[in-house]
């Protein structure tokens, strides 16, 4: 049942989008921002300290994966339904969301009306996703041929994770520091997504991740 107020909880590290967020948000008389985070350990207290009914999460959260965090907050607070928020891929990401506990995916590109829709149909207790994500997860399920899908979109999660910290120019050393795993671990996660992205070299597969993360042009 929607409250006759719904709390919302802002998680984005750029404060111009917290703001931007805040403002459409109170626009609408039955919804009402009760803080905002810049990061994961930020939305996490924020979370157990003001009850939100509701979180809009960003994926990108300085060198926090905002998967990791929608995964903490499910965990912690399972009544605070969770909507991304996000510049990334759909196709990439919207599916693996949901399986880490949020409950929308909606993209930064969207107009402002389909925010707010999909705020009021994740309250009600609904998934809300693009119509165009909608049918590719239908005929995921009732088809016996796979839809198409890039490459990037069949990595695993920790493999995506390692992906993405490639395309921001992090050597192998500091990668495993910052996931706390061993070099040679992240070598593996290197060698698997090789295979699925169809590339015969690291450095290859890097100047992909460059590519995808906009560090290099396209071609």
């Amino acid at each position: 049942m929607i409250p006759d107020k719904a709390r919302i909880l802002i998680v984005d590290d750029h404060p111009l989008v917290r703001e931007w967020l805040a403002n459409l948000i109170e626009r609408n008389p039955d919804l009402t921002v009760c803080g905002e985070a810049e990061d994961a350990e930020g939305a996490l207290k924020a979370t157990s300290e003001l009850d939100p009914d509701l979180a809009i999460v960003d994926l990108s959260l300085g060198s926090n994966s905002g998967l990791n965090l929608i995964q903490a907050i499910r965990s912690a607070h399972p009544k605070v339904a969770m909507i991304v928020l996000s510049m990334h891929d759909e196709q990439v990401y919207a599916e693996r969301c949901i399986r880490a506990g949020a409950r929308g995916y909606i993209m930064k590109r969207e107009t402002t009306k389909n925010i707010i829709d999909a705020i009021h149909e994740v309250l009600k207790g609904n998934l809300y996703l693009s119509k165009k994500m909608t049918e590719h997860l239908v005929r995921k399920v009732v088809s016996s041929d796979a839809p198409h899908v890039p490459p990037i979109a069949q990595l695993s999660d920790r493999e995506l994770e390692v992906f993405k910290l490639l395309g921001q120019g992090y050597e192998i050393t500091e990668i495993a520091k910052q996931l706390d795993v061993n070099i040679k671990t992240v070598h593996t996660y290197c060698a698997r997504m090789k295979e699925k992205m169809k590339v015969a070299t690291t450095a290859e597969l890097m100047r992909e991740a460059l590519r995808w993360n906009g560090t290099l042009p396209v071609g």
